[in-house]
């Protein structure tokens, strides 16, 4: 194994991961997600929407900090959406907003969050299937993982999308 290989693999099992809901997530966890949420959607991407959106009360919260004593960095994170109950034709559990923060790129903490949610999710979920709305550029990213395509490319606050479902 590589110097940077050995580095990436150290800094991964670094991280703290924490699986919440949202009424279980700290005053400290909302902001440092809906930061890193607008940093890296916002800021990054140069995109302009509402990422406030009202979902996230009935969400799961997949948050991995990075090492730290006081007030670790978020590395990662992503929510999970459950089936709407109210909607027959809305019956697929939602994975969104994953990201990976600027310090954390590039160690394969997007493969071990997708991971880690997939295990999750058909443990306490099992045989539902799961859809995401992914930037049409990381289908084969999301692909890996079993993901196929079940729309066309559309474009989304200007930027290219795709639904995507896995069984």
């Amino acid at each position: 194994m590589t110097e940077p290989q050995q580095s990436a693999a150290t800094r991964l099992a670094q991280l703290d991961w924490r699986w919440k809901s949202f009424d279980d997530l700290t005053s400290l966890e909302v902001y440092t997600m809906l930061g890193a949420r607008s940093a890296v959607f916002v800021v990054e991407q140069n995109c302009v929407y509402g990422d406030i959106d009202g979902l996230d009360t009935d969400a799961w919260h997949l948050l991995a900090y990075g090492p730290g004593e006081e007030q670790p960095p978020l590395a990662g994170y992503l929510r999970v959406l459950l089936p709407d109950t109210d909607d027959a034709d809305d019956t697929d559990i939602r994975i969104g907003r994953v990201l990976t923060t600027a310090e954390f790129r590039g160690i394969g903490l997007g493969n071990a969050m997708l991971e880690r949610s997939l295990t999750h999710i058909g443990a306490q979920w099992p045989g539902t299937p799961i859809r995401l709305h992914a930037q049409a550029h990381l289908q084969g990213f999301y692909g890996a993982f079993g993901f196929a395509p079940v729309s066309e490319v559309h474009e989304e606050d200007g930027i290219p999308h795709i639904w995507m479902r896995s069984a």
